[in-house]
């Protein structure tokens, strides 16, 4: 599951130990702020990358991959 581009709700709330309610409001406000910069989003799934940067300042390029 690490591989995909997105998380879905249940790998969101299982990676911050929220509620299902609540993973769907951040997974929300990642997604108005990656529309605000003009990309595309989908609803109910949030970019892998976006996600990792916000919540652990991790960037791609400083996993090693």
């Amino acid at each position: 599951m690490k591989d995909k581009l997105f998380m879905h709700v249940e790998e969101v709330q299982e990676q911050l130990c929220v509620s299902r309610a609540f993973a769907y409001n951040i997974i929300r406000d990642l997604n108005k702020e990656l529309e605000s910069k003009g990309f595309k989003v989908i609803n109910g799934r949030v970019s892998r990358k976006y996600f990792n940067e916000k919540f652990y300042g991790i960037k791609d390029d400083e996993k090693g991959e």
